[in-house]
């Protein structure tokens, strides 16, 4: 019975039109650096990106030999705000873009960090069709960041995470993608 509810919970979910939370809205902006660069990964980053993702991710962060793997690995990209407050990775097989990680410091988040983090990774995506992520339904402020970046969930995956959460598997559509529009039961 657990495991019949569980699916039915997981097609739920999946369905196009979930309500999401609402992107949430901004009354006062932090001001942003003007002079913040995002640009690539380099080895030399290692000890700070090692110590940023033990900050943000505890138990379920990547080690340095981790990090090491994908600044260095094939078909990754790994973008960092020059001041390292940031960093987001990417690695793409064939015409999908997987969103590995977006990583803000605390104190950087809400000045847009994230949003030109994302921008860098969405430029020259190839002939990628779209761009895959996993949140935990727990995650409301990424949630409502990925909705309002045009992000939609088509599937969950459940036990996911490390605390046994469950995961939204979301997806967008990257401009320029060659796709056929297909007809479905909500048209």
């Amino acid at each position: 019975m657990d495991r019949l509810g569980s699916e039915r919970r997981a097609r739920r979910l999946a369905r196009p039109r979930t309500p999401l939370p609402a992107a949430p809205r901004r009354s006062r902006r932090r001001p942003q650096k003007a002079c913040l660069v995002i640009r690539p990964a380099v080895l030399a980053d290692l000890p700070a990106l090692t110590a940023l993702e033990q900050e943000l991710f505890g138990a379920d962060a990547w080690n340095e030999s981790l990090i090491r793997q994908e600044i260095e690995g094939p078909g990754r990209r790994f973008v960092v705000a020059d001041d390292l407050s940031g960093y987001a990775v990417t690695m793409t097989a064939g015409d999908i873009v997987d969103l590995l990680r977006i990583g803000v410091r605390p104190e950087a988040r809400r000045s847009g960090l994230a949003s030109r983090l994302l921008d860098e990774l969405l430029v020259d995506t190839d002939d990628a069709s779209r761009m895959l992520l996993e949140v935990s339904v727990s995650n409301a402020a990424a949630l409502g960041f990925y909705v309002a970046r045009q992000f939609s969930v088509i599937d969950v995956r459940p036990h996911y995470y490390r605390d046994g959460s469950e995961a939204l598997v979301m997806c967008r559509w990257l401009p320029g993608a060659a796709r056929t529009p297909t007809a479905t039961s909500h048209d």
